[in-house]
């Protein structure tokens, strides 16, 4: 037997336009297209593990010989959400969300950042690839960010009133430091050494690095 795959990648409808799914290791993921993530996997050259969705946005013939979970159109969850929950379920504890940010559905984005601290809370690892930046959430612990020198690093509170941070190789460096949500005093900082760090002391930070 084969040694079971760690990372479980949720592809979602968003049109992928960076090189983040053809980076996959295919022997190391799981791989969940959500919906109309499959038509992503086709542009790619990509063969899902599993299909799980309503369809409704799908464009692509579905495979008949990849397993499939439907969903009813009316249901709490999205589909990435779905999805989320099946790698979960499946005892995945790594994950890349991929085409769940950005597009046209500004609502879905936000979902999407749902998800991702929904995946904190659970004591999961999770980066989102979106088009333009790479999306971490942590809830305590600390992000090292290597080979970032020269990228825009930007870190907000989300679903909290504020977060404590300190910061390390970026050009505004932070120590236990206060960002709140009323205040976007976390955008647009800089690194400017090959590993920079973001420690989060209390509260969740999201952490958003340009791509």
């Amino acid at each position: 037997m084969g040694k079971k795959r760690e990372i479980c990648v949720v592809i979602g409808s968003v049109p992928v336009k960076n090189d983040a799914l053809k980076k996959l290791d295919r022997a190391r993921c799981f791989i969940i297209c959500a919906d109309g993530g499959y038509d992503n996997a086709v542009r790619y050259g990509i063969q899902p593990d599993l299909l799980i969705g309503d369809f409704d946005s799908v464009k692509s013939e579905l495979p008949g010989d990849v397993e499939t979970v439907r969903l009813k159109v009316e249901k709490d969850d999205t589909d990435t959400f779905a999805a989320v929950k099946e790698g979960l379920r499946r005892g995945y504890r790594s994950f890349v969300l991929a085409g769940v940010f950005g597009g046209e559905r500004s609502d879905h984005s936000y979902a999407s950042l749902c998800v991702l601290q929904y995946l904190c809370g659970q004591g999961c690892k999770a980066v989102m690839e979106g088009d333009r930046c790479r999306v971490f959430l942590l809830r305590g612990g600390k992000l090292t960010l290597r080979g970032m020198k020269g990228k825009t690093v930007s870190i907000f509170p989300f679903g909290c009133v504020s977060c404590e941070v300190s910061y390390t190789g970026l050009q505004y460096p932070l120590s236990r430091t206060l960002l709140f949500s009323d205040t976007p005093l976390g955008v647009s900082n800089r690194a400017v050494d090959d590993s920079a760090s973001v420690t989060v002391h209390s509260g969740d930070a999201l952490i958003m690095v340009e791509r």
